[in-house]
């Protein structure tokens, strides 16, 4: 076992965490994020490092542990430097464009997709095959990269749709001819 619900969270210069009976608040350059957490837990402040214990001992308490403590350190780490998701777009005709709050996306269908997402997430088009998702609240984040991936997914013969960007997408062989000599 991993053990990482007793790391220490170290908090850098420019963050300031709240906390709160039952609910952490993490504010930063980027924004400000709160969560709430089961009351068999202590989250404990001291020297610019942020400590979470657990009061119950039971199954659940454990397993709950290291996840209460990577979610407020994602917290920290994203109001402090914010999260990325990169996708691509790959196929002849397909791109994208942004107009407001919306994303406009032609992918090889009638007519072209329109896809809003939240004001805490920042969504860019880079050229018109480059989608960047970036925000400080890394579930979002992630989250409307799968769902703006999900418009489209890469086919398995020509790779053609949305990917995240390095993905791999794995190819699948065509089908051969063959000819009428072979058959008898």
């Amino acid at each position: 076992m991993g053990r990482i619900g007793d790391k220490p969270i170290s908090i850098p210069e420019g963050v300031e965490i709240n906390i709160y009976e039952n609910k952490v608040e993490v504010k930063g350059p980027r924004g400000k994020l709160e969560r709430e957490y089961p009351p068999f837990f202590r989250i404990i402040l001291e020297d610019r490092k942020l400590l979470v214990k657990r009061l119950k001992d039971d199954e659940y308490s454990k397993a709950m542990h290291g996840t209460l403590r990577s979610l407020i350190y994602n917290m920290v780490e994203g109001v402090n430097k914010g999260f990325v998701k990169e996708l691509e777009i790959v196929g002849l005709g397909y791109s994208a464009k942004l107009e407001g709050r919306n994303l406009i996306l032609n992918l090889g269908f009638s007519s072209p997709l329109k896809y809003s997402f939240p004001e805490e997430v920042k969504v860019e088009v880079i050229g018109s095959r480059n989608i960047k998702v970036s925000g400080c609240d890394k579930q979002k984040v992630g989250e409307i990269a799968a769902q703006i991936r999900a418009l489209k997914k890469p086919e398995p013969y020509k790779g053609k749709g949305i990917r995240y960007k390095g993905e791999l997408v794995k190819r699948k062989a065509t089908k051969r001819v063959i000819g009428a000599q072979g058959q008898g």
